[in-house]
């Protein structure tokens, strides 16, 4: 169980703080414990979450040594590409929904990879490929901002700032 004041990943909505945990009762529902949440980077929402709810990830923010590390093994990542559109855009959006930090770089590699191939034919990443990879970016980079204690749009900088020249080559960089 999580605390009043921490932060945590939830699902796909990425950082949020836990404003309070409070007993409730919705509709014809019965009375259930959830975390008040607030998402960081979106402070006009409030979310309501179940505790008991397993089909929604809740996850403890990266420290800044896992945000390291994280860094360190992006361009040993594989790639994850499937080719039928539609179970691969049923697999990209659970592993969002799951909010494997792992999983999302390897995700993000993906899709950066493809987007690059797709540009050397003269070509687009399509729309729905498109999406995920921004919604994907967010949350890592949402998250990274935070435990780094920097502005959103710092953390490519940043991550490529970590990486050799030799590992900026083997992410096509």
């Amino acid at each position: 169980m999580f605390s009043k004041n921490e932060y945590i990943i939830y699902g796909s909505t990425g950082v949020c703080k836990i404003i309070d945990i409070v007993k409730k009762k919705f509709g014809f529902n019965k009375e259930r414990e959830y975390y008040i949440l607030k998402p960081a980077y979106d402070t006009n929402s409030t979310i309501y979450a179940p505790i008991d709810n397993d089909k929604i990830s809740i996850r403890k923010i990266m420290t800044k040594e896992e945000v390291y590390d994280l860094i360190k093994t992006m361009p040993d990542n594989e790639t994850i590409w499937i080719d039928d559109m539609n179970l691969r855009k049923e697999t990209y959006n659970e592993i969002l929904k799951k909010g494997n930090k792992k999983d999302i770089v390897k995700l993000i590699k993906t899709l950066y990879m493809e987007k690059l191939r797709k540009k050397e034919e003269g070509k687009k990443l399509n729309a729905g490929d498109e999406k995920i990879m921004n919604e994907a970016e967010k949350l890592l980079h949402e998250e990274f901002a935070l435990v780094l204690n920097i502005k959103v749009d710092e953390v490519l900088p940043f991550i490529l700032g970590e990486l050799s020249p030799e590992e900026k080559q083997n992410l096509n960089f």
